[in-house]
């Protein structure tokens, strides 16, 4: 991928082998987040911090995830044998930078607009084209390149529209943080017809999803 030097290439690796000592990833997975610049994605004055294990302030009340949770989204989104993904939250745009090594086409969705403004010029930095930036509510998901065999929420919700199952393929998996009392839960949905399967997976802390566009 460009935009990757050695050394920065070394970094991203040991970062990848770091997650993989915590948390079992497939070589897929391991191999997207090795080949990801996680630097491009973090403010500049947290540079320092690129490479570490640690979520990151994004400015606008927002969150660049772990590595560690980012790498763990993208092992229960279970992308093999899937084509297209849904995100909901693109924020700094690390999880889509991932998801686009794993995925033919990534559709992420981000409410703030500077934020997806920035995240869709690291992209074209790095020379990714398979992402495709779009600012809105996410709740509404992105009915114009429906179904997707895989939606990702980047935020914690109270639950999940109606909308996006239906934007959903038949077969496909949609992994969001879910709201459960005093804590969020990972969940997977499993859409078999008309019958949604729910998974509680482990418990996360992510920024809350928020209604509508903010300027």
């Amino acid at each position: 991928m460009s935009g990757l030097d050695r050394i920065t290439a070394s970094k991203s690796k040991r970062l990848a082998d770091e997650c993989h000592k915590i948390f079992n990833l497939s070589d897929a997975v391991r191999d997207a987040i090795a080949k990801t610049n996680r630097e491009i994605f973090v403010p500049s004055g947290f540079a320092h911090s690129a490479y570490k294990l640690d979520a990151l302030p994004l400015g606008s009340s927002q969150w660049i995830s772990s590595p560690l949770t980012v790498a763990k989204m993208s092992e229960y989104i279970e992308a093999k044998n899937a084509d297209r993904v849904l995100e909901i939250g693109c924020g700094s745009g690390y999880q889509a930078a991932v998801l686009s090594h794993l995925f033919r086409g990534v559709f992420t969705i981000e409410r703030i607009e500077p934020l997806a403004l920035q995240a869709k010029q690291r992209f074209r930095d790095l020379g990714i084209h398979n992402i495709h930036t779009r600012t809105d509510d996410g709740q509404n998901g992105w009915i114009q390149y429906a179904p997707y065999d895989r939606i990702l929420f980047s935020a914690t919700a109270k639950e999940i529209p109606a909308k996006l199952f239906e934007q959903l393929s038949d077969g496909g998996v949609l992994v969001a943080p879910l709201q459960k009392e005093d804590k969020q839960v990972i969940t997977r949905f499993r859409k078999i017809g008309e019958n949604i399967l729910r998974e509680e997976l482990e418990e996360c802390d992510f920024v809350p999803v928020l209604d509508g566009v903010q300027k």
